[in-house]
């Protein structure tokens, strides 16, 4: 049984395209990408393979392949073999677009998903490699995993590992997290990942291996993790994976396999991943005093705030144990905060006293900070801060956690370890030249909701605008923002007004910054801003101020007998006029050609003092001039009619997404190969293809 899509869809020859689907059934199914020629003929199929059974619940399947040469459309195939007649199988959430990766990633995507084949791994010992389909539950927006997974079969009873073949350049002293899904196979083995690194010989120089902790029994993929920094000779890494104690015949299987630069779990943390998470072991953990022992949780997912495991403290008795972290570089003379994650898990905990230990470049011990303690009521996780300032000489620091149970056989679950230099909660800096104020905000509440105004000295406040709008009771995603606010007044100081609550909740707590101002010194000058594309804002010169008309609806009826016609009017509309303006460059004039190419809502910003407030304006037919008799004269002359239109709401900031020059270079071997699919360097910025 096929169905295949009713229209075709542009590809373009040599590209790699992704289709996946979501399946339900009592067969097993496949998907595919019919390619077409410019007539309309089939120049192929790719087929994915088969699943490996079938399944009545929601599953993936999906395939991905380079367009043949002579292929300018593709259709999406879906295929089934059926039992019986009158069957259903069913197909939801079909997708046929560029490959959809995880953003960072120093793998390509064929290692990354195994999706077009089983090229890039290679068997390292007692190993082969297939691509299989299990019939496997993925959430219906999990795009990164489904379908294609790698299968690494045991040849004989022993150990057994495979290893990507893609060596990413990595940086020497940068962290790094190798990541994937790993599902390990029924009869009881150890399944590992370890991420390696190379110098510029290909010779191993470091490798950081993580033990999957599976639960039992385990039938489903767990994502398991592991970091480590890249050593002074390392020039690039790689990934592997495999089984120690295996049997002859056991299959592993590896989905959505990932090395990128470590995240930090706080912005600004000194902490490695590895000494925050506890993914792969306690790392630098210890107890100096007491009779708690730690170990890593077990088995995978059983308790962590982030990743698949905590730290676990155990203490069979009802006293206190001291917890230390490594040491780690910070400066004297600032501010430091420690903070910590905790759960109760088994008995009871009367409190926690988090801390900070000061050591000199020679490790000697400077003391601790005083300290601050909290109670552990119940099961929740706990987030328990402590600032402390560096005293002199101090160059290094050390998290120290004093936990206190108060019944025996205790257990306590530690996650989210941070040690990092606070900086202000807000910050405002101007930038002039560029027309905007930059407004940092910092350790916001997740998934509370944001507000942010703009506030003049008057008092009076206007939203600022974000990603997605007015940034209005917005759900907080991350505890850093940096908002650029480039519709600012001139020459006007301000400030901002923030507004953090919690969903559904009345109440908010407040932050408000010192004042900021942007300025223009030029009277004669002007800014001609897009709210959605800032890249596009443009100042211009004023050959001279606009003449308004406001017009307004009028119907007007003559009454018999009366001396005075009855006029019913509408309300008078808003401010029209022609602004003429002056570019003095190619470059000006080619920039303003950007700024009104799009037709959106542009703000126009002048000198205050000048007879006109900020203004939202659609720019109407512009008629352009030369200046002068000689065609290698620059200056242009401009008349932009003007409406006036009220403030876009919905309109969000353009930006990149996420994406960072390492998605590009992962993507594209130079630049030359660019060119075809960006038109323009914005459009590379904001990953709008041709």
């Amino acid at each position: 049984m096929q169905a295949r899509t009713v229209t075709s869809y542009p590809v373009t020859p040599g590209t790699v395209y992704y289709t996946f689907s979501d399946a339900a059934g009592v067969s097993s199914e496949r998907i595919g990408i019919r390619w077409l020629n410019r007539a309309g003929a089939e120049v192929g199929i790719t087929w994915s393979a088969l699943t490996t059974g079938s399944s009545s619940g929601w599953h993936r399947v999906s395939v991905a392949g380079a367009a043949p040469w002579g292929a300018t459309n593709a259709q999406v195939l879906l295929g089934s073999t059926e039992a019986g007649a009158n069957v259903n199988h069913f197909w939801e959430n079909v997708y046929l677009g560029l490959p959809i990766r995880i953003l960072g990633n120093l793998l390509p995507f064929n290692t990354e998903s195994s999706e077009v084949d089983a090229s890039g791994w290679t068997p390292i010992v007692n190993a082969t490699i297939s691509r299989q389909v299990p019939v496997m539950s993925w959430a219906v927006d999990n795009y990164y995993a489904g379908g294609h997974t790698l299968a690494m079969t045991a040849v004989a009873a022993g150990n057994a590992s495979i290893l990507a073949v893609e060596r990413p350049s990595v940086t020497p002293g940068v962290e790094y997290l190798a990541y994937a899904y790993l599902q390990p196979p029924t009869i009881a083995s150890t399944v590992w990942i370890e991420l390696r690194f190379y110098d510029s010989n290909g010779n191993q120089v470091g490798a950081q291996r993580s033990t999957l902790a599976p639960p039992t029994p385990a039938t489903g993929m767990y994502r398991q993790r592991a970091s480590m920094v890249a050593p002074a000779n390392a020039a690039a890494c790689s990934v592997a994976a495999g089984l120690d104690s295996a049997s002859a015949g056991q299959v592993m299987r590896l989905e959505t396999v990932v090395v990128a630069v470590a995240p930090k779990l706080q912005a600004g943390s000194v902490l490695p991943y590895a000494d925050s998470s506890f993914e792969q072991g306690i790392a630098g953990w210890t107890v100096t005093s007491g009779v708690a022992t730690i170990a890593r949780t077990t088995p995978w997912g059983l308790s962590a705030f982030d990743g698949a495991y905590s730290l676990a403290v155990s203490s069979s008795t009802a006293t206190a144990s001291t917890l230390r972290s490594a040491k780690f570089p910070v400066s004297e003379g600032t501010n430091w905060r420690a903070q910590v994650l905790a759960h109760p898990a088994a008995g009871t905990w009367a409190t926690a006293l988090i801390r900070i230990r000061w050591y000199n470049a020679a490790n000697t011990d400077l003391g601790a900070s005083t300290g601050t303690g909290y109670a552990l009521p119940g099961t929740s996780w706990y987030v328990i801060p402590s600032d402390a300032v560096a005293p002199a000489g101090a160059t290094q620091g050390a998290i120290e956690l004093v936990a206190t149970a108060s019944a025996t056989s205790s257990v306590l679950h530690v996650d989210q370890a941070v040690l990092w230099e606070v900086l202000p909660l807000t910050a405002v800096e101007e930038f002039s030249d560029e027309g905007y104020i930059k407004l940092t905000l910092r350790e916001l509440i997740l998934d509370y909701e944001l507000s942010v105004y703009r506030e003049l000295q008057d008092g009076s406040r206007t939203l600022v605008r974000g990603p997605y709008g007015l940034i209005d009771d917005q759900v907080i995603a991350s505890d850093l923002m940096i908002i650029e606010d480039h519709e600012a007044p001139l020459n006007t100081p301000v400030r901002y007004y923030i507004e953090q609550r919690a969903p559904g909740s009345l109440t908010a707590s407040t932050r408000t910054t010192d004042y900021a101002t942007v300025t223009l010194t030029d009277i004669n000058q002007i800014w001609l801003k897009d709210p959605g594309n800032p890249q596009r804002n443009l100042k211009v010169t004023v050959q001279r101020p606009p003449d308004w008309n406001r017009p307004i609806e009028q119907a007007s009826f003559v009454v018999r007998g009366r001396r005075n016609k009855i006029t019913h009017s509408g309300k008078r509309q808003g401010l029209e006029g022609d602004l003429p303006i002056w570019t003095l460059s190619d470059q000006q004039r080619t920039s303003l050609h950007l700024l009104l190419d799009d037709g959106n809502t542009l703000l126009w910003q002048a000198v205050p003092g000048m007879g006109v407030d900020d203004m939202y304006v659609a720019v109407g037919q512009v008629p352009e001039a030369r200046t002068g008799g000689l065609a290698q004269e620059q200056m242009r002359a401009w008349t932009l009619p003007l409406t006036e239109q009220d403030m876009p709401v919905t309109v969000g900031v353009g930006g990149p997404a996420g994406r960072t020059c390492q998605d590009v270079v992962t993507e594209f071997a130079t630049c030359a190969s660019l060119l075809p699919v960006y038109a323009t360097s914005e459009d590379l910025l904001l990953d709008r293809r041709r």
